[in-house]
């Protein structure tokens, strides 16, 4: 059975098994959550990445943060790997 494509907050995060390695990337773009907010942890404005990535809305990096802090609201259970 092969993975089905998911979305979070209205289709604007969507996850394809497809595209990006299966990363949850901004509407179906090659752009993934991860990309965004690590420009933003790096000090990039909202501008500045809506400058270098054209096709992105202010409110997709708005959804970035709001999807990785759900992500962060879960529980993990990091393993040390050899």
């Amino acid at each position: 059975m092969k993975p089905k494509k998911i979305s979070y907050l209205d289709g604007i995060i969507t996850i394809d098994p497809d595209l990006c390695n299966g990363k949850p990337t901004i509407r179906g773009k090659r752009i993934t959550v991860q990309t965004v907010v690590e420009f933003l942890s790096m000090g990039e404005t909202e501008e500045e990445i809506l400058k270098q990535y054209p096709t992105l809305e202010s409110n997709d990096i708005h959804a970035c943060l709001v999807f990785a802090s759900k992500m962060m609201g879960h529980r993990y259970t990091l393993q040390e790997i050899a």
